[in-house]
Parts: structure tokens; sequence; C-alpha cells
């Protein structure tokens, strides 16, 4: 398919069943992954195009890659997004060689660490991940060149989207995706939120030694404010939900941590 500067109509034209992928809506589809459920996004434009997480492995991320190449007729993933320092969504990036890779702030001094980059491989293995796989796929990652410490609009050409740096929650580094209906959408296109591990519907959010609870309800109050009540929330793990489980789950969250009171 060749993505043209036609707008709206043109992104739609995307056969996402044919590869397994979930269409959200004009130019915006999803990849539940298996193994972990972990969601990967893809937002076209006519100039460019997002990929939001980027799998487990090198050949996860490798196969991603050419899943978005027969996607996009041919194009190539122009910009990565990392939700957050979990090995299932960032050790297949260095398959996106050339793609602009955005994170939020801090990331990158997280991922050069040499330390942290060896909890990332044992953490890793310890869910199934092969040790030689897991080795080079942290050998080989590059740490993102694009800090968001705020908010970031991009222009994929035809369409906006924003990257903002909603947490610290889930970890001290999390990034959402807003993507909004381009222009000519047809009425009633709904914006969609890619939350990462933020929200998750697969089961209950997983708070490991690296979350930060007692800013996570807040985060969430952040989230739902750039998103509004209308939006498709897309969880890290598990079927996209709407704004009203979002509420109920930051709420949740807030008495399992005792720290922020109901919405």
């Amino acid at each position: 398919m060749d993505i043209s500067r036609d707008g709206a109509a043109d992104l739609d034209r995307i056969d996402w069943a044919a590869a397994g992928w979930e269409r959200l809506a004009a130019g915006v589809g999803r990849r539940r992954l298996p193994g972990w459920d972990a969601t990967v996004g893809l937002v076209a434009g006519t100039d460019a195009a997002l990929l939001f997480d980027a799998g487990a492995t090198l050949c996860e991320g490798a196969e991603l890659r050419a899943q978005t190449e027969a996607l996009l007729g041919g194009r190539r993933v122009t910009h990565l997004a990392l939700s957050h320092p979990h090995f299932d969504h960032v050790l297949g990036a260095s398959a996106f060689a050339g793609a602009e890779v955005f994170a939020a702030v801090g990331l990158d001094t997280l991922l050069a660490a040499a330390r942290e980059r060896d909890a990332l491989r044992q953490d890793a293995v310890r869910h199934g991940v092969a040790e030689a796989e897991a080795a080079e796929a942290v050998d080989v990652l590059a740490a993102p060149r694009h800090p968001v410490s705020g908010e970031r609009t991009l222009d994929l050409g035809g369409r906006q989207v924003l990257l903002a740096n909603v947490g610290p929650g889930h970890t001290a580094h999390d990034l959402v995706l807003l993507a909004p209906p381009p222009p000519g959408a047809a009425p009633g296109s709904r914006e969609v939120v890619f939350c990462g591990d933020l929200v998750e519907e697969s089961g209950e959010p997983q708070a490991g030694p690296d979350a930060v609870p007692g800013r996570w309800p807040a985060a969430l109050d952040r989230l739902l404010a750039l998103g509004g009540g209308d939006a498709v929330y897309v969880p890290g793990h598990g079927a996209a939900v709407d704004a009203a489980f979002v509420r109920a789950q930051r709420d949740a969250l807030a008495r399992r941590f005792g720290c922020a009171e109901e919405r």
C-alpha cells in the first residue's frame, strides 16, 4: 500500500488484520505480542511512522520491523517511542536501526549504566528469554537520543501525535502516546492513547522494585486529563479499555498503596 498525502482515507487502507494486527483508528493499530501479551502500537502519517515499544528480543523486533514495513507499503518506522525500561518493551529496539528513539527523560542515563543493563538482562532471563538472546539484545541496546521531560509533539505528515512524560508510576520513566484523529477523519473518530504499563487489563498492575507507588495514581490522573473521557486507552498488556476502566484502576491503586483519595 502506498500512503499518499490524501489524508485519513489513505491511512485507513492499511490492512491491519492481514498482518495479525488490530486496527484502532485510521492509521493507528497495535499488536499483542505472544509470551507476555505486551502491546506494540503503530501510528502512520503520510511522511513518517511511529512505533510505540519494540518487543522483548531482537528476533521479536526484527519480526515487528518486517510486519510494519509490510503495513506501510515498504516504508520503514522512522520514530520509536519506549514506554518504560522493562525488557518486554525495549529489547527489540535495536532492530529498528535508523529510527529516532524517544523515551522519558533519564531513561537514556539508566540504559547506559552497566548495573542497570545487567539487571535488564537478568530480568529477561528470569522471565524465560534465553540467556544468549537476552545478552545479545542488551549488548546492542542503544540509549534513546530524544528525552521527553514534559510533552513533545511530533509531525508524522498529515497528523500529529503527542508524547507525554506522565510518570513516575509503574516505573520512574513512564512515557505515553496520544494519537488524535487525522484531518479528514470521520465524525466521531476518537483519540487513541497508548498507556504502557501504567494501565493493565489482562491482570493486576505490576509494581516491581522500580515502581513509584505513591505517584502512580497521580500519573493516571495526568493520563486521563490528556486523553479525556472519550478516548480509547491501550494498556501495556491486555485489551483496549475506556476512561472509566482507567479511572477505576487509578482508584484501586490509590487504595492499594494508601496514597490518595478516590476520584
